[in-house]
C-alpha cells in the first residue's frame, strides 16, 4: 500500500510536468477529484440499492442485524461501547485537531495540513450525503446508544477509515520495523468500529460498507496529495 501510493504520486507529478501543471493546482485537483469520486461511488451504491435491489437489500440488512443480535452479551456491551466511542466522528475530529497542533509544533506541517483536510472533507461529505439520502436508521430493537441524524452512509465507518487509516499510514511510514503490526492493528480497529454500529443496531450493513468505500477513496486522495507535497520538497527548485 505504501509503495503503491508513492508510485502513484510520482506518476502524477510526472504527468503534471508534461501538461505544465504546477504543484498547487495539482494538489487541489487530486483532493477535489477524491471528494467527487467518493460522492459518485456513494451515489451509485445508493441508487443500485434503491432502484434495483431495494427489497433484497433490506431483507439482507435485517437478517444481518438479527444475526449479530444473537451474540450480544452483558459483558460485551461495555467493550463495544468503548469501541464505538473511539469511532465517534466528534472524537475523531477532536483527535485530529490535537494531532495536527502537535505536528505543527514539531514542524511537520504537510502532515498536519493533510490531517485537517482529511477530517474536514470526510465530515463535510458525510453530512452532505446523509442529508441527500435521508435514510432512516434501523429500529429493530430498543437502542442502548444515543444516535442522531440519518443513517446512510455511516459516519463512524467513513471517518474511521479516513482518519485512522491516515494515522496508520503515517505511523507505518515512520516505524517501518512495526509496519505489519501497525497496518493490521489499524485495519482491525476500523472493522471493529463498523461492527460495533451493527452490534447496537443503529446502522444497516449497507451503511457501513458505503461509509468504508467512500472513506477509502477520500483516504487515497489525501495520501496522494501528501506524497506529492513531500516529493515537491525533495526536487531541485528548478524542477518545481
Amino acid at each position: 500500500m505504501l509503495k503503491l501510493i508513492r508510485h502513484a504520486s510520482q506518476s502524477l507529478i510526472s504527468w503534471g510536468r508534461r501538461v505544465g501543471l504546477s504543484f498547487v493546482p495539482l494538489l487541489t485537483a487530486v483532493r477535489l477529484a477524491g471528494l467527487v469520486l467518493a460522492a459518485i461511488a456513494l451515489w451509485g451504491f445508493a441508487e443500485i440499492a434503491e432502484d434495483v435491489l431495494e427489497k433484497e437489500t433490506y431483507a439482507f440488512d435485517v437478517s444481518v442485524l438479527f444475526a449479530i443480535q444473537q451474540v450480544q452479551e452483558p459483558w460485551l456491551n461495555p467493550i463495544m461501547l468503548g469501541i464505538t466511542t473511539v469511532g465517534d466522528p466528534g472524537v475523531l475530529v477532536a483527535l485530529c485537531l490535537l494531532v495536527s497542533l502537535w505536528l505543527i509544533w514539531r514542524r511537520h506541517r504537510p502532515e498536519a495540513f493533510t490531517i485537517a483536510i482529511a477530517a474536514v472533507g470526510a465530515l463535510g461529505l458525510n453530512m452532505l450525503l446523509k442529508t441527500l439520502f435521508e435514510r432512516d436508521r434501523p429500529q429493530l430493537w430498543a437502542r442502548t446508544v444515543d444516535v442522531r441524524f440519518y443513517s446512510f452512509p455511516s459516519g463512524h465507518a467513513m471517518l474511521s477509515m479516513v482518519i485512522l487509516g491516515l494515522f496508520g499510514y503515517l505511523l507505518a511510514s515512520r516505524l517501518s520495523r512495526w509496519r505489519t503490526q501497525i497496518i493490521s492493528g489499524t485495519a482491525v480497529l476500523i472493522l471493529l468500529i463498523g461492527f460495533s454500529r451493527l452490534y447496537f443496531g443503529v446502522h444497516w450493513l449497507t451503511d457501513i460498507v458505503a461509509g468504508y468505500a467512500a472513506g477509502f477513496v477520500w483516504l487515497v486522495a489525501c495520501l496522494l496529495s501528501l506524497e506529492i507535497h513531500k516529493q515537491r520538497h525533495q526536487l531541485p527548485s528548478s524542477e518545481q
